[in-house]
């Protein structure tokens, strides 16, 4: 008859066969989610929407709207833009200071902008109104519509609305911002910050490794510990944990940080060249935009800076908005819109 080999016992008694029992393959926890990069303010060209009946626009708007609002230098840039150009504005079309300010912005931010033709009863042009650039789109035959959100949207003909935009080489149904090739700095800008922002309310650390090499651990246990930390989320973490294992290796659990305070990390740089590269997406100079020089030179004299920026950015879009708006026939009665188109001019209204 032939004999069966009886496995080997374990080694070291009831303790021995304990671990090799419960003994399991490595298995691993992540803390935290996945942070997917997506394709946010990217370029996506002039796409009809049959169902709407209107061209979308090449960058999502509301991307460039929020945009404005928490990119630190781009923000600010923006409204130093406006602010230049609004200082020459010496009235006509019917429009108020706060509301050609409102059409410049729109003009910066979006890249086009809209004036609507507000006519009294006998037909006549007493007024223009701005439209909100966010929610404009244009159809196929020139039409305006504005995107009501829910609510039966807004219609004017071709000849209504009179629509100023920066030249888009790609397609010419709607403008774009002259800060297009700075949006992927102002955006990894607003990253660092909100990286570093979580990272000091987290604990000063980037999260924990629970490292574990006890035999002692069940699956029973084991379980209950994937429980709790798929459990726990959000800021702080993993502040206080009780762990028993009776019997257990004092070296068998471990807690190990990454990325503790001490650890060397390029926020700094990050935040420096990203702020660099939002100036001169805007060709801004550094110093309007009150950025600390880093060296001994500084940054050259502001006043020479502001005069060079006004000729070569802010008189050629003030002209921009006039050709555009003073190129409708039927406006005549409200007046022409005039900017001053000279250094000189301005800084005798300064004075």
């Amino acid at each position: 008859m032939k004999k069966t080999k009886t496995p080997p016992k374990a080694r070291g008694g009831k303790l021995g066969q304990r671990a090799m029992r419960h003994r399991s393959p490595g298995s691993f926890i992540e803390f935290g989610d996945p942070e997917p990069v997506a394709a946010w303010g990217s370029y996506n060209g002039v796409l009809w929407s049959g169902y709407d009946g209107y061209y979308l626009p090449p960058i999502e708007r509301m991307d460039l709207a929020v945009l404005a609002n928490i990119a630190p230098y781009h923000g600010a840039v923006l409204r130093a833009r406006v602010n230049m150009v609004m200082a020459g504005f010496q009235g006509g079309g019917g429009l108020t200071h706060s509301d050609m300010a409102a059409a410049v912005t729109n003009l910066l931010i979006f890249g086009d902008m809209g004036l609507l033709k507000v006519r009294n009863r006998l037909g006549r042009i007493n007024r223009l109104h701005v439209l909100p650039s966010l929610y404009l789109r244009r159809t196929a035959d020139r039409r305006t519509v504005i995107v009501q959100g829910g609510i039966n949207d807004l219609t004017y003909g071709g000849g209504e609305v009179i629509f100023v935009a920066q030249y888009d080489p790609q397609q010419q149904v709607y403008g774009v911002p002259d800060y297009l090739h700075g949006m992927e700095s102002a955006m990894l800008n607003v990253d660092a910050t909100r990286f570093r922002r979580r990272y000091y309310k987290n604990g000063a650390h980037l999260g924990y490794i629970l490292y574990s090499t006890d035999p002692d651990m069940d699956p029973q246990l084991e379980g209950l510990f994937r429980k709790k930390i798929e459990a726990s989320k959000g800021a702080g973490n993993f502040k206080s944990m009780f762990i028993n294992i009776p019997g257990g290796d004092k070296e068998g659990v471990k807690v190990i940080p990454i990325g503790d305070s001490g650890t060397k990390d390029e926020f700094l740089n990050i935040k420096n060249v990203s702020a660099q590269d939002q100036l001169t997406a805007h060709r801004f100079p550094p110093g309007l935009a009150g950025i600390i020089p880093s060296n001994a030179g500084g940054l050259g004299d502001p006043l020479k800076a502001r005069e060079a920026y006004y000729r070569d950015e802010v008189i050629p879009l003030r002209r921009l908005i006039m050709e555009g708006v003073n190129a409708a026939p039927d406006i005549g009665g409200l007046g022409r819109v005039t900017f001053s188109l000279t250094f000189d001019d301005d800084a005798q209204i300064a004075q």
